[in-house]
């Protein structure tokens, strides 16, 4: 799951952001409406945050923009802004969610899950192909029922692979979901990972493969012997 996150506060950006890595997201962090607009228009973003005190434009004003240019994606405003008329007006103008500062990192975390479980959203709470169950909350896998430990980045390409079962993926939806543009991957890096996840599913018996389409991108699909 990619985040934006358009929050002027560099401290608490970068304290936020590292726990929200910590929790399994790639997070893009910005400072203003004119980066964060210019980051919506560039890449796809299951959800965005959006502080409303940003020095060069207020948030209520380009929520609409960011809604126009990506109308289905969840935004969830985080604000000192407390009022109940700013609640409602945050609320009306198009957020999803609304959340107070200062707060919790694990309650920022619960709403993210909680817009992306919403109908049309991107996070279902279990996703089983074959013999290969991933729990997204916690982000366990289990293999015959077997929970197997998985680095970061195999879970976040496993997740992916496993919300477009026989799909084709290309290179580039894999290094725009799970690179944030200040960690771009390297010319092979997709290509080792991949093997690496491949080699640990057949290693761990998992009915499960990841097949690659030279020159096109990878599919995962259920073993048919």
């Amino acid at each position: 799951m990619r985040l934006l996150y358009i929050e002027d506060n560099e401290k608490l950006a970068l304290n936020t952001s590292a726990s929200l890595r910590d929790a399994g997201f790639v997070v893009d962090v910005v400072h203003t409406a004119e980066d964060a607009l210019h980051s919506v228009k560039s890449f796809e973003y299951d959800v965005v945050i959006l502080d409303l005190g940003l020095p060069d434009q207020d948030g209520l004003d380009i929520l609409p923009k960011i809604k126009m240019l990506k109308p289905q994606t969840p935004i969830i405003i985080c604000t000192a802004r407390d009022g109940l008329d700013d609640r409602v007006r945050g609320l009306n103008t198009g957020s999803d969610d609304y959340l107070v500062k200062p707060f919790d990192v694990s309650e920022l975390i619960a709403r993210i899950n909680a817009v992306l479980r919403r109908p049309g959203g991107a996070l279902g709470m279990t996703l089983t192909l074959g013999n290969v169950k991933y729990e997204t909350v916690d982000r366990s896998v289990a293999i015959d029922d077997i929970v197997t430990r998985f680095s970061k980045r195999e879970l976040d390409l496993l997740e992916l692979f496993l919300r477009r079962a026989d799909r084709v993926v290309s290179k580039d939806v894999i290094e725009n979901a799970l690179y944030s543009f200040d960690e771009a991957a390297t010319p092979n890096a997709i290509e080792v990972l991949t093997h690496r996840l491949r080699k640990k599913l057949i290693d761990k018996g998992a009915s499960i493969e990841i097949h690659n389409l030279r020159g096109i991108g990878y599919v995962l699909q259920e073993n048919s012997g």
